[in-house]
């Protein structure tokens, strides 16, 4: 399993040609989204920052998740992903966003199983979330992560075009 370097650069073509900014919220991939959009050149002309949110008081306190909900739901669910991905936007001011939230493993955590993942990107207004359910090691998790995080923001931004 590797990290799939073709949709990375497909993500920085557009981003660049539309004179988009992105931010990222990353919980579950610990900073490897960050990592994989600044070994780009000319990542800093789209690229604002990130918040690596692996605590649930960093996605409180940093992020703005409802720490209630944190409390009663855990960080692995749809409102939390959601509220990620704005507050980074929020936070760093910017256009477009990605936030991952969810178990790496090999443990379940709050009832959650190993493998469940939410992405969550926004563009501008919009917001869409996706829960995955992958397989294999710790790092192969963390990997598929990365790889649809990519994928489902180049899937809206793409199909999306005429809105921006």
């Amino acid at each position: 399993m590797a990290i799939n370097k073709e949709l990375v650069a497909q993500l920085a073509a557009i981003l660049q040609e539309r004179q988009l900014t992105l931010g990222v919220a990353e919980s579950l991939t610990g900073g490897e989204i960050a990592a994989q959009i600044v070994a780009l050149p000319g990542a800093s002309t789209y690229f604002l920052g990130a918040v690596v949110a692996y605590d649930n008081a960093v996605k409180a306190q940093v992020l703005g998740v409802d720490a209630q909900l944190l409390a009663e739901q855990g960080a692995v669910n749809v409102q939390v992903a959601m509220q990620m991905v704005r507050g980074v936007q929020n936070v760093l001011r910017v256009q477009v966003a990605i936030a991952t939230t969810g178990v790496a493993g090999p443990a379940e955590l709050a009832g959650q199983l190993p493998g469940t993942v939410l992405v969550a990107v926004a563009i501008g207004d919009r917001v869409r979330v996706e829960k995955f359910g992958f397989t294999g090691t710790r790092a192969d998790v963390r990997k598929r992560t990365v790889n649809a995080a990519f994928s489902l923001l180049l899937a809206e931004l793409s199909g999306k075009l005429e809105l921006f």
